[in-house]
């Protein structure tokens, strides 16, 4: 797949540009600009400090990262976060703490959510009367079963 450039702007001069840990992620990690404390089931806008151009055909997904999530309970609440190509404005986060009994103290620089930037079609929706038959047909929820 052929690489894309996303211009990117530091709204604050301490912010960090996103990078991957490790070479063949998909997800850029996202930073904390600001200490919040979350309470147990508190939720908050976190500002990351970026802003980002993405360009036509392409949209950021906003995802909590699994190291967060399963040590400390921390999660996003709409996620993923859609980021569309025309929006300029500051990447912020809706975090919550899951965990019931523990805070969850976010430093200024933590890595608290993590950015993949994908290829979106543009769709065209087609009003038919009948849709094609398929093997699993209306099913859904749990139709294959657990095992």
């Amino acid at each position: 797949m052929a690489a894309i450039t996303v211009p990117i702007k530091k709204l604050s001069p301490e912010v960090q540009i996103p990078s991957y840990a490790y070479e063949g992620d998909a997800g850029l990690d996202l930073r904390s600009i600001e200490t919040v404390v979350l309470q147990p089931f508190e939720r908050a806008l976190i500002p990351t400090g970026l802003a980002i151009a993405l360009p036509d055909g392409y949209a950021g997904f906003v995802q909590p990262r699994s190291g967060m999530a399963i040590k400390k309970g921390l999660s996003i609440l709409n996620t993923p976060g859609l980021i569309d190509a025309h929006y300029r404005g500051e990447l912020k986060i809706i975090a919550i703490n899951l965990d019931p009994h523990e805070s969850i103290v976010i430093e200024k620089g933590d890595r608290i959510a993590q950015l993949v930037i994908q290829a979106v079609p543009s769709v065209t929706l087609l009003e038919v009367d009948e849709l094609d038959e398929t093997d699993r047909g209306e099913g859904g929820f749990g139709s294959s079963g657990s095992k």
